[in-house]
């Protein structure tokens, strides 16, 4: 096969395997990205991840289920977190108690909570009023309980 050939396959191949996208970023989103970079120091509110580029801004009460604009771009409703910890918390893996406690759910076992770095306690810090209206919340409808919830956690909604 020539190298013309060669090339001319290889351009096929690449149109086989990709595809144009149309892309719909959340208005306001970077607002609410940089007002969590600044609330929390660009650290991660647990771990204190000092790498911007790696953190995530997670909403406590998720973005399609908040009633208003105003909930979707409140900070209270975030917590900056490294990714591990976000993708964790959008899925219910754990949630965060009013004291700042981090919760882990009995779904996890111990060599995931391990592997994690859940397997020790963890707390939010700098966590606000704020934060604790939205928290129940995510308790409720989000966290994976297998059980009652610890004394120490209020579980009553915003």
């Amino acid at each position: 096969m020539s190298s013309s050939s060669l090339r001319e396959a290889g351009r096929h191949d690449a149109e086989a395997t990709e595809a144009e996208r149309l892309v719909v970023q959340r208005v306001g989103q970077d607002l609410f990205r940089h007002g969590l970079l600044e609330y929390w120091e660009a650290r991660c509110a647990i771990t204190g991840l000092a790498v911007p580029e790696l953190l995530r801004a997670s909403h406590i009460k998720p973005w399609v289920d908040c009633s208003s604009d105003a909930e979707r771009l409140d900070i209270w409703n975030g917590l900056l977190l490294a990714p591990h910890l976000d993708a964790a918390f959008d899925r219910g893996f754990i949630t965060v108690a009013d004291d700042g406690a981090v919760l882990v759910s009995a779904a996890l076992d111990a060599a995931a909570r391990a592997a994690l770095g859940l397997d020790e306690p963890l707390r939010v810090r700098a966590l606000h009023d704020g934060h604790r209206a939205y928290l129940p919340w995510h308790r409720d409808r989000v966290f994976k309980v297998s059980g009652p919830l610890p004394a120490n956690v209020d579980s009553s909604s915003p």
